[in-house]
């Protein structure tokens, strides 16, 4: 099958499976944070809420698109992506693969609400860097597309901070707004193997929705982005383009944009820039050809890629540069052609196709049904020395929810265990100040945080360099 010897074959399908087991992981250990508060409020017992979580997470990753997943494929360089030595694409796989799967499955063995997210990020960063040690690196290519690790870390700090602040904002609200007979319900902890009243329980349903449906359009792409890295690295030729896509339609985008850079007086403008501007000038002039029908495509799909990303790339550093003087309609016309993922030229490149998406999402949706008990007991009862009340519950879901749908909308990758813990640790201080707060397992969690980058990246970096030793 795609014309693979019998060992890669056996060895790309073993990747992709690996990469099924780390989005069922994912359900299992990240969505458990969504079911936490209906189960422990006793509004839905276990089974309703995980299967119920898992439908929701399923529906997420089919409507979600692809624009996450494709930040976390844009994390690594064009050149490094595309090797054209299959098996060293291989050994990049597997490395992050397995330091992915090990740590996310000892966090969850001891019940820490570690993220999956910079698991991921953290293995596919080590990737890179183990790249830049391999001696016979000598082409001058960067480990890693640093302008794409700085949006994602922005997104992946500044969520739990939101979480946080935004549940101690609610929580002031509710105690503010509502009557003493309402209060006294929502502020109430759960009672042992009792349902809260209904309007309570309807809540809580709603926000544990809202949190499992964020979670399948936010990590549900993340497993997407995964998958087609493998096959990205792997099979380039089916792959690094959208063979679904008519290649013919963005011919006249591309010559949008080589109008609107022909405009640009380069006069004043110093060497960064004016080798941008070249830059894209030259892959505008080697993409024609090839959009045209004057070469190959089956032959040039990894130059095409590479075309396309690198317009995208240069065209968003010259819109950054205040030097560069151009027009707002240039302005809007190289934004939305050249640098919008999933969008203008980008439609070529920003894809994946219905049966991965398909398969992310029974692994999620498959995953969410099992395992979640250990996270729920963490959730519920140790990050605050009080028990977790309705009205914590359902702001800490609400705000959580929130924040994953922005991060969505702006293409960034967040940890949804950061964001509701964080959003769980505000509505305890909110409620009784920060001694409400367990020392111990906050701890805890904020060790899994620091740790959970530089380890993944060391597991992915010296897997991949012992895995090149050997796939040669």
């Amino acid at each position: 099958m795609f014309g693979l010897e019998t060992d890669i074959f056996i060895l790309l399908a073993i990747s992709l499976i690996a990469a099924c087991f780390f989005e069922f992981i994912n359900g299992f250990h990240d969505t458990a944070n969504a079911v936490a508060t209906v189960i422990y409020t006793n509004s839905l017992k276990p089974t309703q809420a995980v299967v119920w979580s898992g439908i929701w997470n399923f529906l997420g990753v089919i409507t979600g698109g692809v624009g996450v997943g494709m930040s976390i494929v844009n994390l690594l360089p064009v050149e490094l992506l595309l090797d054209q030595n299959v098996y060293h694409a291989v050994a990049m796989v597997m490395a992050m693969l397995l330091s992915a799967i090990v740590w996310n499955f000892g966090t969850w063995y001891f019940g820490l609400p570690s993220s999956s997210s910079h698991t991921l990020i953290g293995a596919i960063m080590g990737v890179g860097l183990g790249y830049a040690l391999l001696p016979e690196n000598t082409s001058g290519i960067v480990a890693l597309n640093w302008d794409k690790v700085k949006e994602i870390f922005f997104g992946l700090m500044i969520a739990p901070l939101i979480g946080f602040t935004l549940a101690v904002v609610l929580m002031f609200v509710l105690k503010v707004s509502t009557s003493k007979k309402t209060r006294e319900q929502i502020f109430s902890e759960p009672k042992k193997n009792q349902t809260p009243p209904t309007w309570i329980r309807a809540t809580l349903i709603t926000t544990c929705t809202l949190v499992s449906f964020f979670h399948g359009k936010n990590d549900g792409q993340k497993g997407i982005g995964l998958m087609m890295l493998i096959l990205i690295g792997v099979l380039p030729s089916y792959f690094a383009i959208n063979s679904a896509q008519n290649l013919n339609k963005i011919i006249p985008e591309v010559q949008q944009i080589e109008q609107v850079i022909s405009k640009i007086d380069t006069t004043h403008l110093g060497v960064s820039e004016k080798t941008h501007i070249s830059e894209i000038k030259e892959n505008i002039a080697d993409l024609l050809p090839i959009l045209g029908g004057k070469e190959s495509l089956n032959t040039t799909k990894l130059h095409l890629r590479n075309d396309i990303l690198k317009i995208s790339s240069n065209a968003k550093k010259i819109l950054n540069d205040e030097s560069v003087s151009m027009s707002k309609e240039d302005r809007d016309i190289l934004a939305n052609l050249a640098t919008k993922e999933e969008k203008g030229i980008r439609k070529a490149t920003d894809f994946a196709p219905f049966w991965v998406i398909l398969l992310i999402s029974l692994s999620l949706g498959l995953g969410t049904m099992i395992g979640w008990k250990r996270i729920v007991v963490t959730v519920g009862e140790k990050i605050g020395k009080s028990h977790l009340t309705y009205a914590q519950g359902a702001s800490a879901e609400l705000v959580a929810a929130v924040t994953i749908a922005l991060a969505s909308g702006f293409k960034l990758p967040v940890s949804t265990t950061h964001t509701l813990s964080s959003g769980i640790a505000g509505s305890m201080v909110a409620s009784k100040g920060i001694k409400n707060l367990q020392a111990g397992t906050i701890k805890n969690i904020a060790i899994a945080w620091v740790l959970t980058l530089p380890v993944s990246m060391m597991l992915s970096a010296g897997m991949f360099l012992l895995f090149r030793m050997f796939l040669r």
